[in-house]
């Protein structure tokens, strides 16, 4: 199982400040709070900025010097995904490849000299999928290419793209359903989401991930892109393992609870 910490992302307005004005120490101590909480990986995008690449350098080099978790190099720009990668000390992880052929064309290059995890979403040139077959036929596609340039199976890790449930009743229903359907196929390979993508334009956000993730947990998704700082997300998480057999005599969840870290 794997968390990702997403809170150092420049689609924030408090990071894109800190960014602007080089307030090393603000994000230094927020990359030493995901981790401590439970994070496995560093979200790290600078896309807003004015520079990204350098950007992305300067956040790379100043996360690293005081966390000793792996990094996830976000950006839409391949130029940015190759910066932060070529300055991280330790097997990354990108996001995002996607079945778009420029994007495909433009990464796959990276991937390959970089050789990190990679978050591949399940869409192509035909837009967002709106079925579980359609985000399948992607997923098929996907790994079938990162497989065949020696992407191994467990540094895959493919996400069925959450759509905001406020537009649409059925759209956690449809990633579930791809979500069983891509861990019977592929039980090798990664499975992961941005929660707050299900909760987005609604209330009481957070109620609406939590449960969006223990469901998610129970049909076979093993990663997440979410707020580690969220107590009760990451108890939920920790007791969703345990109730999914993932836990062995539910130790992390006593270990948890002992810590103070798990509560109700």
């Amino acid at each position: 199982m794997f968390i990702v910490g997403e809170l150092i992302n420049s689609t924030r307005k408090v990071i894109s400040q800190a960014i602007e004005q080089r307030d090393k120490v603000y994000l230094q101590e927020l990359a030493r709070r995901q981790a401590e909480a439970g994070a496995n990986y560093i979200d790290v995008n600078a896309a807003q900025g004015g520079n990204e690449i350098e950007d992305m350098i300067w956040l790379v080099d100043l996360i690293q010097d005081v966390v000793d978790i792996p990094l996830c190099i976000d950006s839409p720009s391949a130029a940015a995904l190759e910066a932060g990668l070529s300055n991280c000390r330790q097997k990354a992880m990108i996001n995002s490849i996607s079945g778009e052929t420029k994007r495909w064309t433009e990464v796959l290059p990276i991937i390959k000299r970089y050789q990190p995890k990679v978050v591949a979403l399940c869409m192509d040139e035909s837009g967002m999928p709106e079925t579980a077959q359609d985000r399948l036929n992607v997923a098929d596609k996907l790994v079938a290419g990162l497989l065949d340039v020696g992407v191994p199976e467990d540094d895959i890790f493919l996400d069925p793209l959450i759509k905001p449930l406020g537009v649409n009743h059925l759209y956690g229903q449809e990633v579930f359903n791809s979500t069983k359907a891509m861990r019977n196929k592929y039980p090798q390979v990664h499975l992961i989401s941005g929660l707050s993508n299900v909760s987005f334009g609604l209330p009481e956000r957070r109620l609406l991930n939590r449960a969006f993730m223990v469901m998610s947990v129970a049909l076979g998704m093993d990663a997440f892109i979410l707020d580690p700082l969220d107590q009760t997300l990451m108890s939920l998480f920790t007791a969703a393992k345990s109730l999914a057999g993932l836990d062995e005599y539910c130790m992390e969840y006593v270990a948890g609870v002992r810590a103070g870290k798990v509560k109700a």
